[in-house]
């Protein structure tokens, strides 16, 4: 292996839900840079992992009634499961919740705060809560988070502040000295107008309204705010710790990274926090910070409510894990977004792989077995026809190089099936049927079926980042171990040597019926989102009642004592009340939603006049004030509430 080094990263998923289709996009991208730069002898460590802290989790985790880290540990191994399966050879998955990691962000954040780049404030602004980010009065749209256009709220609370202010010229002279640092260029110009020339604001880097994060050291109110947790884990994977004297041989070794590979909608965070960041630790940069685009369901955003979202490990039961990565490769373009519909995979499944890849090796491989034996037959002189095969073999090969250097992607796949069409022209243009009823152009049929085996091995060599399980598969067939970049020039397979089984590769969908399923599977899904957002905005009411019906409860003012779990009762909780004038024992079916302690020395309201009811051989008097169903929410009033008030 080379000594070159390459660090590649994706960006680390949030650990809240299933990523989608276009969430798997940049870890398939990703693993294909990746085993791109293997081919070319590098030594590369791909990193990927998930980002696990913030507020969104804890509410989400409150909701599903669990605690935050068994909620986390549940998404992420899901998450971990969909990268598995899409081939990702990534050599490390970071977890922001890793004892290590969080030991070092610790440090990270106290060795900012002690050389004066963190100090202490109060934050007033707008935050959107599936971002996790803070925005101003002229950043938001209409009420709503510039990002993902979701509605923010108002926030106001104790924070401590990045100054990131003092770090801006020096960012934007670094920017404009190294081209290559923001790619595409448009990405760039963004950055650099939008946001640094505009004057950068400093950061909020801490916050105190959610416990799920990291804690401060020195100031256990405050976790530290996701940005500086998530972005530390580039480094922190690789053995950093600014308390660390000497940083650890694998940090030396592969920091800085090569490329950060990002989506277009957390590029600010990766190319102004995070520069600074590392500024402000006296770190290297990372050469390069690719912002891919998103993948869009047509033109619009793929949403639940329209019934739109696909997920990669559904495709790939249609599909297969290398046509799933195919079509994500080869449809998103360098710059602008990309677009995903059923009817795009089938067409785009049947055409490249099923026909143009699928059936030139079948039938290659059925030409050998018919007219060889299944031995690959030597060449002769070539011909005209040849040498066009071969220029278009060693173009692939140059195109292919040239745009995976330069993350042009989906080009550099146009280019390798370029050269499969030309493949199959040359099918068409030597009619090998024809040759082999003349015993006199034997050997020029041994040329034909030589030029054809030899450009399928390149092929399957140039397709070993995007698609390699299918790479295995035609090496297989070919009975091949020239399999590496170094044997990727033509001539190189051997003659004499016998085929290996057959094998289909891609067989053809029926587009019709498939379209037609997920129509109604679609439909299905708008359906169900309909009717989950109609039940939200219009909850079904009971009949309505008269007014000396309702004064008949009595709602008293109380406060909880004592509050313990019920033995053997997975969701009662027994609680003594206190109503001022008497004490009650109440057994309550929240202990899905609170634990005892919590709710010791709170004060609610209680249906006072119930019948008493025997649970678990217990008796309760009474019942809590409490809303909702699958997230349960007690009424807590007031602490300077007087006890035993009549609630009306």
């Amino acid at each position: 292996m080379s000594s070159e080094k390459f660090y590649i990263t994706s960006a680390i998923a949030y650990a809240s839900r299933k990523p989608h289709f276009g969430n798997t996009y940049e870890i398939i991208l990703t693993d294909a840079i990746a085993r791109f730069q293997r081919q070319m002898g590098k030594d590369v460590f791909f990193l990927t992992g998930t980002d696990e802290h913030g507020q969104k989790i804890e509410e989400l985790a409150k909701g599903e009634g669990i605690e935050p880290q068994k909620y986390v540990d549940k998404v992420a191994e899901e998450i971990k499961g969909i990268w598995d399966l899409m081939g990702a050879s990534y050599d490390k998955f970071i977890r922001t919740t890793d004892d290590y990691h969080v030991k070092s962000v610790k440090n990270i954040f106290k060795k900012l705060y002690e050389q004066g780049d963190i100090y202490k404030g109060e934050y007033e602004g707008w935050y959107c809560t599936p971002c996790e980010s803070f925005f101003t009065d002229t950043q938001i749209v209409d009420g709503k988070c510039p990002d993902c256009g979701r509605p923010v709220v108002k926030a106001k609370e104790e924070a401590y502040f990045f100054a990131m202010s003092k770090y801006a010229d020096r960012l934007i002279d670094y920017i404009e000295n190294h081209v290559e640092f923001i790619e595409p260029e448009a990405r760039k110009k963004e950055m650099v107008n939008n946001f640094l020339k505009a004057g950068l604001q400093d950061l909020c880097v801490s916050r105190t309204s959610f416990k799920w994060g990291i804690p401060v050291d020195f100031d256990d109110k405050h976790v530290i705010y996701v940005w500086i947790d998530a972005l530390s884990n580039y480094i922190t994977a690789l053995g950093y710790d600014p308390a660390n004297e000497v940083q650890p041989e694998l940090y030396n070794k592969y920091w800085p990274a090569d490329v950060h590979i990002i989506g277009k909608d957390i590029l600010r965070f990766h190319t102004i926090y995070w520069p600074i960041m590392l500024m402000a630790l006296g770190q290297p940069l990372p050469k390069k910070i690719f912002g891919h685009p998103w993948f869009n369901f047509g033109q619009d955003k793929m949403s639940k409510s329209k019934g739109n979202v696909i997920y990669a490990d559904r495709l790939a039961e249609f599909f297969g894990v290398d046509g799933v990565r195919h079509y994500a490769l080869s449809e998103m373009p360098y710059c602008a977004d990309g677009s995903i519909t059923y009817e795009n995979v089938v067409n785009r499944y049947n055409t490249d792989l099923a026909n143009n890849l699928g059936n030139l090796v079948s039938r290659t491989h059925a030409m050998t077995v018919k007219y060889f034996g299944g031995t690959v037959p030597a060449p002769t002189a070539p011909d005209a026809l040849d040498e066009e095969l071969k220029a278009a073999t060693k173009k692939a090969i140059e195109d292919s190089r040239n745009y995976m250097n330069d993350y042009h992607v989906a080009d550099a796949i146009e280019s390798i099936f370029t050269m499969l069409r030309r493949a199959n022209k040359y099918i068409d243009e030597t009619t090998p049927w024809v040759l082999a009823k003349d015993e006199s152009k034997h050997a020029r049929l041994g040329t034909v079926i030589y030029n054809l085996l030899e450009t399928i091995r390149i092929g399957a060599i140039l397709l070993t980042p995007f698609m390699p399980s299918t790479a295995d598969k035609i090496f297989a067939q070919l009975a091949t171990d020239k399999c590496d970049y170094a044997s990727v020039e033509f001539g190189a397979l051997e003659s004499g040597k016998a085929l290996g089984e057959a094998s289909t590769l891609f067989a053809r969908i029926d587009e019709q019926k498939f379209l037609a399923e997920r129509e109604a599977e679609m439909e299905a899904a708008r359906k169900k989102a309909e009717a989950e957002a109609k039940a939200l905005e219009e909850p079904e009411h009971e009949p309505e009642i008269k007014i000396d019906s309702f004064m008949g409860v009595e709602l008293r003012t109380a406060k909880i004592l004592e509050c313990e779990k019920v033995p053997k009762a997975k969701k009662l909780l027994k609680l003594i009340v206190d109503l001022g004038y008497e004490k009650r024992q109440i057994v309550s079916g929240i202990a899905k939603f609170y634990e005892p302690e919590q709710l010791i020395g709170k004060k609610v309201i209680v249906v006072a006049n119930l019948d008493p009811a025997t649970l678990c051989g217990i008796e309760s008097r009474g019942m809590l004030l409490a809303s909702g169903e699958e997230q349960v929410r007690v009424v807590f009033l007031d602490p300077e509430t007087p006890l035993g008030e009549r609630v009306r």
